[in-house]
């Protein structure tokens, strides 16, 4: 990553980031976070906040005395939380925060927790380069979603950097870990702060304000209107990790667990740190390494910290006071109870994790209050409002996730009987839409149903971009007298379909093949087929239009997994080739799985 204009070496003290963008601040709330304070405050200058504004409750482990410290250094600003009867930490530092004058010359602010960790993978890493992407695509905020980093196994205490030792998280997709810290252009007089989203103030609602505000995903897409004034975590359709995520150690190994335990939390919520909390935070389906990014420039700063006396003594006095308290606690016959029932926890596949939360919410009171808040703010005179909205096409349910597969863990997992396919639900692959229809044995199940009919005796099944293999694999199942060959470019992939492939005693053969990075006219030259399957997400219309010039079309086409969930918008396209090579019917197939379509001579 690019450095910042810290001026600082391994050693030395840094200084204060300055950035083209005024001042950028994180605000935060910490109790007792002394082992961790300098590595978050490392982390957090390496990335590239200007202001750091920490606030500290009933703390006996010198995390606030750090902070103060860290003030005095001018590195840092350090606020007493005083609560008053009746309200949470959180709320109330909240409250402080908003008529403290350093958060009202903020240009930019953030408010998270010390827990959570900033991750930018737009660009070098930093985050004026985040923010100069933000405001390219005319932004002024973006909605930043939770990664949920699990132990990754770690079960020793180690004084290790957490952005370094939890390299294990939950899959993009899963929507149980999807709460979102939201970075955005402030301005006190219209905001009032929040933990996961400012609130539009009630004097603005009625302006033009509200049509200003443009926040982009944490890939740089464009949120969705109604985020302005209601929710506090992603839906499928507005997730997005490609420019940012926060990364969220909620519990990082077994010791630490133990330990943060002890200690409480800044919520004072009750046995918080107890195995469900573990079994839904220690998710380690997918190796994510981002963060060591920045481990060059964060341990530079680090050690630039301790090399003030002050802090060094602080720090690593709160260091040997969570140890002392651990090891009182190691060895007892609670703590050989306590490290049981979290390896318990950690055994429950990610389909069996429920997020629940601590009270049941009045949803229909919240729904009234969000739609008039909403209303006022986007009611329009009747000569300006829009069109009723033309009824849209059924879009594709997207089962496979997206981008890059990490088979590399072998995280606990569920096997379900779907058709003639013992299939497992895999988070590493499948979206949480695909992991519910695989655990209710309905995985593709209008495919399943019907394409095993439509190949012909001692026909042969192509399946281009065969993602998981389901079709492929029950259709070897089911009909001893089809050949079923099945290309797919991705290693990862490939390892799937042949664990796949042991678990449901399917041998590879001349009958049942794996081909690789094979071009679609080649395959369809050597074998063929009557089926052709099309799931490859790279497949165009013109890719398509040049196989078939070189051989012979198959007597069925299916568009289905990625290429149709990817590539529905284009199917004027792929339509004109079909046309073009005497496809004349469209089969009756649900359109949330695939499209198929067939020559005249073909019999169904």
């Amino acid at each position: 990553m690019a450095r910042s204009n810290m001026k600082s070496r391994a050693g030395t003290l840094p200084d204060k980031h300055i950035s083209p963008h005024g001042t950028v601040m994180a605000v935060s709330m910490m109790k007792d976070e002394g082992p961790f304070v300098l590595e978050w405050i490392a982390h957090h200058m390496a990335v590239g906040f200007t202001d750091l504004l920490v606030y500290t409750n009933d703390c006996s482990d010198g995390t606030d005395d750090m902070l103060i410290r860290l003030e005095e250094l001018g590195l840092a600003y350090h606020r007493r939380n005083d609560i008053p009867e009746g309200i949470k930490p959180q709320p109330s530092a909240l409250k402080y925060a908003q008529v403290e004058p350093l958060t009202a010359k903020a240009d930019w602010l953030l408010v998270f927790d010390a827990d959570e960790f900033l991750c930018i993978k737009h660009g070098d890493g930093s985050l004026d380069g985040l923010i100069d992407g933000i405001k390219a695509e005319g932004g002024n905020g973006m909605v930043i979603t939770w990664r949920i980093f699990g132990s990754g196994g770690v079960h020793d205490w180690s004084r290790d950097p957490v952005t370094e030792q939890y390299l294990y998280a939950a899959p993009p997709m899963w929507n149980k870990g999807w709460g979102v810290k939201t970075l955005f252009q402030f301005d006190p007089d219209v905001w009032k702060l929040g933990i996961h989203r400012p609130k539009m103030k009630n004097k603005v609602l009625d302006t033009e304000f509200p049509d200003r505000v443009k926040w982009l995903n944490g890939s740089g897409r464009p949120m969705e209107d109604y985020f302005k004034f209601r929710g506090w975590r992603s839906i499928v359709r507005t997730v997005g990790y490609d420019w940012a995520q926060m990364n969220h150690y909620a519990v990082k190994g077994i010791d630490s667990y133990a330990m943060r335990k002890f200690r409480g939390n800044v919520n004072n919520k009750k046995d918080k740190y107890n195995d469900a909390y573990w079994s839904l935070q220690d998710r380690n389906e997918v190796r994510d390494d981002t963060m060591l990014r920045y481990s060059e420039r964060r341990r530079e700063i680090f050690e630039g910290l301790l090399s003030d006396p002050e802090l060094n003594r602080l720090h690593h006095a709160a260091l040997e006071m969570a140890e002392a308290k651990l090891n009182t606690f190691k060895g007892t016959p609670e703590y050989e109870e306590f490290v049981a029932n979290l390896k318990t926890a950690s055994a429950a596949p990610i389909t069996q994790v429920e997020a629940k939360p601590p009270k049941a919410r009045d949803k229909e009171k919240i729904a009234a209050l969000m739609s008039d808040v909403e209303k006022r703010a986007t009611s329009k005179p009747k000569e300006q409002k829009k069109k009723p909205v033309e009824q849209q096409e059924v879009l594709p349910v997207d089962v496979y996730v997206r981008g890059e597969v990490d088979m590399s863990a072998t995280p606990p997992m569920e096997w379900f009987a779907n058709h003639s396919v013992q299939l497992p639900a895999d988070p590493r692959l499948f979206t949480p839409p695909a992991l519910i229809q695989i655990s209710e044995g309905k995985f593709e199940r209008p495919l399943a149903r019907n394409v095993p009919k439509w190949v012909q005796a001692g026909g042969t099944y192509l399946d281009y971009g065969a993602a998981s293999g389901f079709v492929g694999t029950h259709i070897a199942q089911e009909r001893a007298d089809v050949t079923v060959v099945l290309q797919e470019r991705c290693a990862e992939l490939r390892t799937f379909i042949r664990g796949l492939w042991a678990q449901n005693g399917v041998a590879e053969s001349a009958r049942v093949q794996l081909a690789e990075d094979v071009s679609l006219g080649d395959l369809l030259k050597q074998h063929q087929p009557d089926v052709l399957a099309l799931g490859d997400p790279e497949m165009t219309a013109d890719a398509l239009q040049d196989a078939f010039a070189v051989s012979k079309s198959p007597q069925i086409v299916l568009l289905m997994g990625r290429l149709w969930a990817d590539r529905v918008g284009e199917l004027k396209a792929f339509e004109a080739v079909f046309a073009a090579e005497k496809y004349v019917e469209r089969l009756q197939i649900s359109p949330l799985v695939a499209a198929g379509y067939r020559k005249a001579s073909t019999a169904v």
